[in-house]
């Protein structure tokens, strides 16, 4: 493959005289803010691997690469620097250059996720890795609203997400009150 690999191909954007040719495929996966904080709370940061696989398997599709996106979101830690910088790196004609810090957003989540390994309620302290995760997603849902214009944002829930909320309304709290709670 030559060229640019964070350019978007010619199956996304395409100059045709003074017009461009959007495709229907947003390049990133798409969903809003508030559903992947709600989601990733709400699973115990679960949600934000699956984040990982369906970016990496948007990425494999369209640059044709032989990497396996399930083991990249298993081992998210060592390849979310690379995720986060394609999506920050992504050449978009319709935006400005990206202003996306994926070095210290990655050294963020990574640290922030690992804090669950704490003892005691330090460990909850976790749950706020998504916070690194939400510049990334606001840059990716404006790259692929400006080469996929009317693609679906992903914004409402699913019956399956809300069970999910259900769940982790029920054990976020659960767990926050069983970290300080002493048993007699």
């Amino acid at each position: 493959m030559t060229g640019n690999p964070f350019a978007p191909p010619s199956a996304i954007v395409a100059d045709v005289g003074s017009a461009q040719v959007l495709s229907s495929k947003p390049p990133f996966f798409a969903v809003s803010l508030l559903k992947l904080v709600v989601l990733s709370i709400c699973t115990f940061g679960i949600y934000e691997f699956y984040w990982f696989y369906k970016n990496w398997q948007l990425i494999k599709d369209r640059e044709g690469s032989a990497i396996s996106p399930a083991l990249r979101a298993v081992f998210a830690v060592f390849f979310c620097y690379q995720c986060l910088a394609r999506i920050g790196d992504f050449a978009t004609p319709a935006l400005a250059k990206s202003r996306l810090a994926a070095g210290p957003l990655a050294v963020g989540w990574i640290l922030t996720t690992l804090l669950n390994r704490l003892p005691g309620g330090y460990g909850l302290a976790a749950l706020l890795a998504v916070a690194f995760l939400v510049p990334v997603q606001s840059r990716a849902n404006q790259i692929n609203e400006a080469l996929s214009p009317g693609h679906d944002p992903n914004s409402r829930f699913t019956f399956w997400n809300w069970v999910l909320v259900v769940c982790g309304l029920i054990l976020v709290p659960l767990a926050v009150v069983g970290t300080f709670v002493t048993p007699p």
